[in-house]
């Protein structure tokens, strides 16, 4: 019993470390154009602010993409461990083909609306054309990020998540190099601020994609036979949107709420906008780790619960969510000790330094939430209980999240600080409902094998 444990640990420890290390270049890829305007010699707070807005809608996109991915991912995980080889091929081909025609779509929908778009978000005149640039660029080439996403979830799920690992790395040296030439203008490139940091992500991700086909082909599925889809396997569909659809469901509704609230915060003028993009930037590094160690996670509870082990998959997330827990209340102090520190190298305003430092600090109380937040959602869909965590997520995000931190921040004057208050009571208040329902054992028997 003690061997099967420590060799589940171990594989939990194989998982998380390329996981943490691919998520936080992910991050990385999207903070470097947040650093790096902010060092533009001419209106960088503006730049910084604007490129803000333009990531919470691609951001929403983003959940867009990834809906059929985590269906995939889950199924797959569950198809691997009960051995079903011919079935996984097909979810995995079903992702591909759905996430890139979604992707085409959602790019020109984008390219089209990109200023109907920010007037909704109600950017105001002066960033309108920095956010304009930014947004019609890297929204037009996000189809990129769609097709990466399944291939890169299809990987995780087979324990390859070393290689999705190895391709962001790469990525994210694309970027910054893009990013010093197209933004400063060096190597005889014309010096473009926001528009070279569009470019430069934008080729990046395709780069990303390109390299996640072909290492998926080359040590995973190397084929999709044909006959594998005549007639279209429509129940492995099924299974991947029974997961897939209350999965986005709770995502979108927690970006959505995200969108709502950064046009409060719009309201609140520029200052608390880009107090908000840097803080928001910086508390992400915090997330990776509980976003890693339950990713990791997640694809062993799916294998146990695909082998009917549901004793053993409620033992291991059980491990996951201490020790996830444990080192994010680590990291996230340590960032409220330095912040003051970090925002002074990000920006010279003193308002927006005073600000960015209680928030980190109410931010400690706040991942206390979101952790369990994060493990329960996760960890719950992973086993195919996916429509409770999405119930639970639309009702707290809206009537708490959106509600108190418009109440507290604006009507009663507490301004991004009132906000973040409100943040942490959605957080927490959401994240005991969920960890009762994971303890609770409801969620056995739900599986899709």
């Amino acid at each position: 019993m003690n061997t099967k444990s420590d060799t589940l640990k171990g594989q939990l420890k194989s998982l998380t470390t390329p996981i943490f290390i691919e998520i936080a270049l992910v991050m990385l890829l999207g903070a470097v154009d947040t650093v790096m305007l902010s060092h533009l010699e001419v209106n960088s707070d503006n730049a910084v602010a604007a490129v803000g807005v333009d990531n919470q809608i691609i951001s929403l996109v983003f959940l867009i993409y990834q809906f059929i991915s985590m269906g995939a991912a889950i199924v797959c995980a569950q198809y691997i461990g009960a051995g079903l080889k011919k079935r996984l091929v097909q979810v995995v081909g079903i992702a591909v083909i759905i996430n890139l025609l979604v992707g085409l779509s959602v790019s020109a929908f984008i390219f089209f609306n990109a200023q109907s778009l920010l007037d909704l978000m109600g950017l105001r005149p002066e960033l309108m054309d920095d956010g304009l640039k930014y947004l019609k660029i890297t929204g037009s080439f996000s189809f990129f990020q769609a097709v990466s996403l399944a291939f890169s979830a299809s990987l995780r799920s087979a324990n390859l998540a070393k290689y999705p690992m190895r391709i962001t790395l790469i990525v994210n040296l694309v970027n910054i190099l893009g990013n010093y030439a197209l933004i400063f203008g060096h190597f005889g490139l014309p010096a473009l601020g926001v528009e070279g940091a569009a470019y430069s992500t934008s080729v990046s991700r395709f780069v990303s994609m390109v390299l996640l086909i072909i290492v998926h082909t080359k040590k995973h599925i190397g084929k999709f036979p044909l006959e594998y889809f005549r007639p279209f396997p429509w129940k492995e569909l099924k299974n991947v949107l029974k997961i897939g659809i209350p999965a986005a469901g709770e995502e979108l509704s927690y970006c959505s709420s995200q969108v709502v609230i950064t046009y409060f915060i719009n309201k609140l003028g520029n200052d608390a906008l880009t107090a908000r993009t840097l803080c928001a930037n910086a508390i992400m590094f915090v997330n990776l780790f509980v976003c890693s160690i339950v990713q990791g996670g997640d694809i062993l509870v799916g294998h146990l619960v695909g082998q009917n082990k549901n004793a053993a998959a409620y033992t291991m997330g059980n491990y996951i969510f201490k020790w996830a827990m444990l080192i994010t209340l680590i990291v996230s102090f340590t960032l409220a000790l330095l912040g003051n520190t970090l925002l002074q190298f990000l920006t010279q305003n003193p308002e927006i330094i005073r600000v960015g430092t209680v928030i980190f600090f109410i931010d400690v109380v706040l991942s206390i939430g979101r952790v369990s937040n994060i493990f329960a959602v996760g960890t719950l869909r992973s086993t195919g209980d996916a429509i409770f965590p999405v119930l639970i997520g639309i009702s707290f995000q809206w009537v708490i999240a959106v509600g108190f931190s418009y109440f507290l921040g604006i009507p009663m004057g507490f301004g991004l600080i009132g906000m973040w208050i409100g943040f942490a009571c959605d957080e927490n208040l959401r994240g005991i409902v969920l960890m009762k329902r994971w303890h609770s054992l409801k969620w056995q028997g739900k599986n899709v094998i």
